[in-house]
């Protein structure tokens, strides 16, 4: 006895219509509608991301503006960068890390611009401080003020 498997549900066949007389019509004979909407073919998946260094070099402006007001703004960015520049790293070399099996990783570009303006805050922090163009402790509740 040979056996005969179920289809797929996307290529069943749609339910088989009658007419007024009992018979079989032929009109659904054709492809069963498709329960998945059109796609329009999409772009390939980027491999490199660029957005890190963007977001770094927004980051050296807002320490450098922050500066004036504290000397520990810049260093606590600095810091904040060089521990993004250690994951965006892991996630390159270490197969360990979870973000190493991502689709879309960090570019090496945008790793090196973390570090390096991670080592400019710390610049900028230490220059204002030594200069004493910015004071160690606020002088004021908010920068603006």
């Amino acid at each position: 006895m040979p056996v005969e498997y179920a289809p797929r549900p996307s290529k069943r066949r749609p339910p088989p219509t009658y007419d007024e007389e009992g018979g079989e019509e032929d009109e659904g004979v054709g492809p069963p509608p498709s329960r998945e909407p059109e796609r329009a073919e999409s772009a390939p998946i980027p491999r490199r991301s660029h957005a890190a260094a963007f977001v770094a070099l927004a980051l050296l402006l807002l320490g450098v503006y922050l500066a004036s007001w504290t000397v520990i703004a810049p260093g606590l960015l600095a810091l904040l960068l060089l521990s993004s520049g250690v994951t965006f790293l892991g996630s390159r070399l270490n197969p360990l890390s979870i973000g190493f099996y991502l689709t879309t990783k960090p570019s090496w570009t945008a790793i090196a611009t973390v570090f390096l303006v991670a080592f400019l805050l710390f610049g900028v922090a230490y220059s204002y401080w030594r200069h004493g163009w910015g004071p160690i402790l606020p002088r004021h509740l908010l920068p603006w003020s």
